[in-house]
């Protein structure tokens, strides 16, 4: 049925709601390719396959989508991890220093910073999001992940859950987002699969698809470390003009990264302390 409706995927689809409807792994479900299903089992099925018809994700239906190998529960309050992200997740890994600190804006699951965390042992985080179903299953995917010790949340819109604990002196060495950055007119052209189903609050990034960005350059500064940086992804249109976003608040050595099918994903830019702005 999925071919027929030109489905993709379809092979893949069946494969995976009908092992979640079964309760078995890929490979129980290869082992056991030739047991009978009963009706009930067959009812659970046919009704999952009647969310795909309509558009809704197969990660959005059994609740969970993989990410740099790890498996995050998802609401209706969050995104779904897509692969592109893994760029970011490569460069914070790397670049983050010995014992360093992250910090995570706009988690929504939480996956960024926990794919982080589960690859650097010795580092700590902090992750923010205005909604606290989103928070829910980022709490939720840091226990099952074993990093939920480390990793610190707070409610509300980007910078502002932190301003209160903030001390002179302290920062993070790092920022990483995947903010929402889909201009809002734009929104109504998407596939139904985003449109319908993925949470608004989480694609608008306002009538040019650049208001988080303004925000996290014009306060990222005053919450860096004076050698930290920020990683942002952007939308493959989106480099030169979030690039001097960055420039006009100050930040230096930026730079645009490129995903595996060559459009550009990332923006790199490094804290300047005013005094070194001023000295060079």
């Amino acid at each position: 049925m999925l071919t027929r409706l030109g489905f993709e995927t379809a092979a893949l689809d069946a494969k995976l709601l009908a092992g979640h409807a079964l309760g078995l792994s890929p490979v129980q479900m290869a082992t056991h390719e030739h047991s009978p299903v009963s009706d009930s089992d067959a009812g659970q099925i046919a009704a999952l396959l009647q969310r795909r018809l309509t558009g809704e994700s197969v990660a959005r239906i059994i609740g969970q989508r993989e990410f740099y190998g790890l498996g995050f529960a998802l609401n209706g309050a969050t995104l779904e991890p897509r692969p592109e992200t893994e760029l970011l997740v490569d460069m914070a890994i790397t670049w983050l220093p010995a014992g360093g600190t992250l910090l995570d804006l706009g988690t929504g699951t939480g996956c960024i910073a926990i794919a982080v965390l589960a690859n650097r042992p010795d580092a700590t985080a902090m992750a923010t999001d205005i909604s606290p179903q989103a928070l829910e299953a980022a709490h939720a995917n840091a226990e099952r992940h074993g990093v939920a010790a480390r990793l610190g949340l707070r409610q509300g819109s980007w910078f502002e859950p932190l301003r209160a604990g903030a001390r002179s002196g302290e920062g993070f060495d790092l920022i990483v987002s995947n903010p929402p950055y889909i201009a809002s007119a734009v929104l109504e052209t998407l596939a139904s699969e985003v449109r319908d189903f993925d949470p608004q609050l989480a694609l608008d990034g306002g009538p040019d698809g650049l208001a988080p960005y303004r925000v996290i350059a014009e306060q990222g500064a005053s919450m860096l470390a004076p050698s930290g940086s920020v990683l942002v992804e952007i939308g493959f249109d989106q480099g030169e003009a979030v690039s001097a976003l960055f420039a006009a608040a100050g930040f230096a050595r930026i730079s645009i990264h490129q995903d595996l099918g060559g459009l550009d994903r990332v923006i790199w830019a490094h804290h300047v302390p005013p005094g070194e702005r001023t000295a060079g």
